[in-house]
């Protein structure tokens, strides 16, 4: 075998697909986490400064994120070892599929293990949903605060009507009702959606939606990859069961009579049968 023709061998067992979801989901997981990680740092530092004036209104929701940071943390590394895997698994079920009738040839204990990424990535999937929708909520606040501050922008000829557009953070349950002051209205709100701590923010809250996308959408491609090759090796099994009965039949019927019969899976029609 050639060079060119080992390179076309070992390209067509590459699984395209799960290497496409598995780039998908390095990707959503990292922007996921860095940018959530880093908007949780900033969105701490902004109630700091001009939501809150004493400590004890706001620790609550420090613990809070330090807890979200840890949990990104052990989230980021259980992501990276399992697309790792699922890696795995799609070359191994590609190399079943590509060679039934090899060394890799697929056995109970593959088919289970498949099986089993399959609902495991399912399940995820379905959890992820959760975090991909709550990860739109702070996406929702920031917007909020935005449109605000458009319309303060816009009302800047008339005080009176601007000091009374405000952000309340205790509505979004980010501090408890006795914060003081718990609020941004007018200018001051004005101010703060002009800063880089708060235009940063914004734009992490958004690329770590985005990347809860992604990794949502590599998660559904995965299992839905797995799922189809799965059936495929699957027919190429039941296929590979039906040729076999058949040339046991011919075979014990060779036997029983002695002569020469021509095969049900003959490559070529030019091939001479003698009869009975």
């Amino acid at each position: 075998m050639g060079c060119y023709d080992c390179c076309l061998r070992c390209l067509g067992r590459v699984p395209y697909c799960s290497l496409a979801a598995t780039l998908l989901c390095f990707s959503g997981i990292a922007l996921f986490c860095g940018c959530g990680h880093q908007a949780l740092t900033e969105t701490e530092r902004l109630i700091e400064t001009y939501f809150a004036r004493n400590l004890q209104d706001y620790i609550t929701l420090a613990y809070i994120i330090q807890y979200f940071q840890y949990f990104i943390y052990g989230l980021a590394s259980f992501f990276f070892l399992y697309c790792i895997v699922l890696l795995a698994e799609g070359f191994y079920t590609t190399s079943a599929a590509k060679q039934t009738f090899g060394e890799f040839r697929s056995t109970m204990c593959g088919r289970c293990l498949s099986s089993s990424f399959i609902v495991i990535t399912y399940c995820l999937a379905a959890l992820w949903m959760l975090v991909f929708a709550f990860s739109a909520l702070p996406v929702y606040f920031c917007y909020n605060m935005d449109a605000t501050c458009r319309t303060i922008d816009v009302l800047t000829e008339t005080p009176a009507s601007i000091n009374q557009l405000c952000v309340d953070a205790r509505q979004y349950g980010l501090l408890p009702w006795n914060a003081v002051p718990g609020k941004a209205c007018g200018i001051t709100l004005s101010t703060v959606c002009k800063t880089r701590e708060y235009r940063m923010t914004y734009d992490l809250y958004i690329a770590a939606f985005s990347g809860a996308g992604i990794t949502l959408l590599a998660l559904v491609l995965c299992s839905l990859n797995l799922a189809v090759s799965q059936v495929y090796v699957r027919r190429l099994r039941r296929r590979a069961k039906e040729e076999s009965r058949g040339y046991s039949l011919y075979g014990r019927l060779q036997r029983d009579s002695g002569a020469t019969l021509c095969s049900p899976y003959l490559a070529s029609s030019s091939e001479i049968c003698q009869p009975l």
